[in-house]
């Protein structure tokens, strides 16, 4: 799996100094990329459609 640009933390971590937050980066394949900051080897990615309805559905429940 190509290595993404760059990880950017959510807004929803907040000023966690614990290291538990969720990032997110595009990959150079257009795909975006999802992990949790204290397991970074763990990543999941998504086409961005499948992103879009994801958080389409987040967004919807809260």
């Amino acid at each position: 799996m190509p290595e993404p640009r760059q990880w950017q933390k959510s807004s929803f971590s907040g000023g966690s100094t614990n290291g538990e937050c969720v990032e997110v980066a595009a990959g150079l394949d257009g795909r975006i990329r999802v992990r949790e900051s204290d397991a970074p080897d763990t990543v999941l990615a998504a086409d961005r459609a499948a992103w879009s309805a994801f958080l389409k559905a987040v967004k919807a429940e809260s």
